[in-house]
């Protein structure tokens, strides 16, 4: 059997993930990153992914199993290629996704670079995804699937990726860690960002982005209706943390370069397009332009993790430029956000959403009228 380095962050995931490897007759090494030591905060835990205590408990894992294991120091480019890129995203009115970011510049960089260097031929993490001659697929547990977050990976690294996971569900797995007593049996399912912690990510972003006040405005009235402290506290599609006005609201875009944040009702959220730029094709035999015409596809799109993907028409405008157009609104797509792409279980790629085309006629035209009305009253003041 070949022999593989197990990326460990000390969860109950990756700890059946090198137990099911080693079960397997492979020579396994666990690994664990250290990414960072989230400040506590109110009932925070300081046992995070990735955190000292994490590793703490991969190496009395691996102990267990019978594995090797090593450890990594990676604070500081995890703080400059994931934590700073997420801040200063938000501080410009986008929604970046740090696993994504955290996935594509270090876990799997990094495992591919110590495998290397270990002479080890494969790669594996507990993610639940499943690979195919060097292809990406869902997993099998459509509640658990993580092939959203694995978009941005190379076919060089798919090559020798192994998933064990990708065929079994959470409660499978939990089942076998309790069975063997291992440390991660009984940890309970992490669902923060790993850099804030229990905070709200709210918490987070205003210490270490500080306040930039700025105006509030109701797109269907046209009037400012209160004062925010920062564009980078808000999403599109959020409700929270916004003035009362009886009638529900919801933020429908954020402009950085003016400090406003908009909101309007719920529908003024949904898009039907959008521009998705830095795309990487997965798939082999993916589309692009010839002879000045675009081409074109149909496939599946989703924009969060959690949600379903549904049918939408792919224009190629360029290898790494997409036109994403849904066969119906979709439910709150943000820039900065990222766009994964779908045929069947097959992940054909995915990038970063930059612009939204039309989220509604309506919600354009009277954005722009707003922006008149207060473009005028400055002059004059």
């Amino acid at each position: 059997m070949a022999g593989v380095l197990v990326g460990m962050s000390g969860g109950v995931d990756s700890s059946v993930t090198a137990y099911l490897l080693k079960n397997q007759g492979h020579d396994v090494t666990g690994i664990s990153f250290i990414l960072c030591e989230p400040s506590p905060g109110p009932g925070h835990s300081p046992e995070t992914c990735c955190s000292a205590e994490s590793v703490e408990k991969a190496r009395r894992t691996a102990q267990q199993v019978g594995i090797n294991h090593t450890m990594l120091d990676l604070r500081g480019p995890f703080l400059e290629r994931v934590v700073q890129p997420f801040i200063e995203g938000y501080r410009r009115g986008l929604t970046p996704n740090p696993c994504i970011l955290c996935n594509r510049h270090i876990k799997f960089p990094f495992l591919s670079t110590v495998a290397d260097e270990r002479r080890l031929n494969l790669i594996s993490t507990g993610h639940y995804a499943r690979v195919r001659d060097g292809r990406l697929l869902k997993g099998l547990d459509p509640r658990k699937d993580q092939s959203y977050v694995l978009y941005g990976l190379s076919r060089d690294v798919l090559e020798r990726l192994v998933l064990p996971l990708g065929t079994r569900t959470k409660t499978e797995v939990r089942a076998i860690a309790e069975s063997l007593g291992l440390p991660a049996a009984e940890s309970r399912e992490s669902q923060e960002i790993c850099f804030v912690g229990d905070r709200r990510c709210s918490m987070f972003l205003e210490k270490e982005a500080g306040t930039e006040e700025g105006p509030i405005i109701d797109i269907e009235i046209g009037k400012v209706i209160g004062r925010h402290r920062g564009v980078h506290l808000y999403t599109v599609g959020q409700r929270k943390r916004l003035v009362p006005t009886g009638t529900p609201r919801y933020v429908v875009k954020l402009d950085a370069r003016v400090r406003t944040v908009y909101v309007g009702p719920k529908e003024m959220a949904c898009a039907r397009g959008f521009t998705v730029e830095d795309v990487n094709w997965i798939d082999a035999e993916h589309p692009s332009p010839e002879g000045g015409a675009y081409a074109s596809l149909t496939a599946t799109v989703k924009v969060r993790s959690t949600m379903r993907d549904e049918p939408a028409l792919l224009t190629v405008l360029d290898r790494s430029v997409i036109h994403v157009s849904y066969d119906q609104p979709q439910w709150a797509p943000a820039p900065g956000q990222s766009a994964v792409f779908y045929r069947d279980e097959v992940v054909l790629g995915g990038g970063v959403i930059t612009s939204i085309g039309t989220p509604s006629q309506p919600f354009e035209e009277k954005r722009e009228r707003v922006l008149d009305k207060m473009s005028g009253n400055n002059k004059r003041s």
